[in-house]
């Protein structure tokens, strides 16, 4: 996915209103996801599509929390999030939301869990925040303005192979079993090394500043990769994703350096 980094001039004002917004917005609601993390033995989990797909009221909450925050400071923009669903705007931005990713890190007293919070304008994703509280790590994205960690720049390792470090691997109950393990032999078989903590955007916001060498996932939905997306290519990386363009369907992604993303879009496709 690729987004114009110029924008006009009245554009660019409205985008860093938001931006300044989307970070705040994300810290705020990582403080009110802690205090469930805090209290989670006390939470009701429900599973969704999968026996690894979970929501609890933390999710829903965080959300509702997200939401009226977006819509009291930007009333006019659309809001699509993972537990809501999709509220149409009238105005050239809509905010992806995934409350929390994760979920079943977050309901089993792990800390691999983030508060993920992108920004789509009229030419695509412009903002990404990733927000993860156990860790006191806020990743951050402004197309055309870099990436951060805790406000110190980050990049990817420009010179990353499949080899060189870790890869995340994404794939859950979603895809075909055999799929999933044809890639990861194929992946082992060329000296490769497979991380995975059940959080698509933490290991986006990972590859982003260099802590993994990619990351493929066979299904992801845009709540959970459109904020990861904007990280990894303003931190210097590619990002090849083939969810549709409503943001309702999602699709593979692979993501790291544009050389390690051509590597893993061939170890996937055989």
């Amino acid at each position: 996915m690729t987004v114009p980094s110029a924008q006009p001039a009245a554009s660019t004002t409205e985008i860093a209103r938001r931006a300044e917004a989307a970070a705040r917005i994300a810290e705020n609601a990582g403080r009110s996801a802690m205090a469930f993390f805090e209290a989670r033995d006390s939470l009701v989990v429900e599973t969704k599509e999968s026996a690894q797909d979970f929501v609890s009221r933390a999710d829903r909450e965080v959300e509702e929390e997200i939401r009226r925050a977006v819509a009291a400071e930007f009333p006019e923009d659309g809001l699509l999030g993972e537990e809501y669903g999709l509220e149409t705007g009238r105005s050239d931005f809509v905010w992806v939301i995934d409350p929390i990713d994760g979920t079943a890190a977050f309901v089993s007293g792990q800390a691999n869990w983030c508060i993920s919070i992108a920004v789509k304008g009229p030419d695509g994703v412009v903002i990404g925040v990733i927000a993860a509280p156990v860790f006191g790590e806020t990743f951050f994205a402004v197309r055309g303005g870099g990436a951060t960690l805790n406000g110190r720049p980050i990049a990817v390792d420009p010179k990353a192979s499949l080899t060189s470090g870790n890869v995340a691997f994404g794939a859950t109950q979603k895809s075909p079993a055999a799929t999933s393990a044809a890639f990861v032999q194929r992946l082992y078989e060329e000296g490769g090394v497979l991380f995975r903590i059940g959080s698509g955007a933490l290991m986006l916001a990972y590859v982003a500043s260099a802590r993994l060498a990619g990351y493929y996932d066979p299904y992801i939905n845009a709540w959970d990769c459109y904020a990861g997306i904007v990280l990894v290519e303003e931190a210097g990386g590619a990002v090849d994703f083939r969810g549709s363009d409503d943001m309702m369907t999602g699709g593979p992604l692979y993501a790291g350096t544009a050389f390690v993303t051509r590597e893993l879009r061939r170890l996937a496709e055989g």
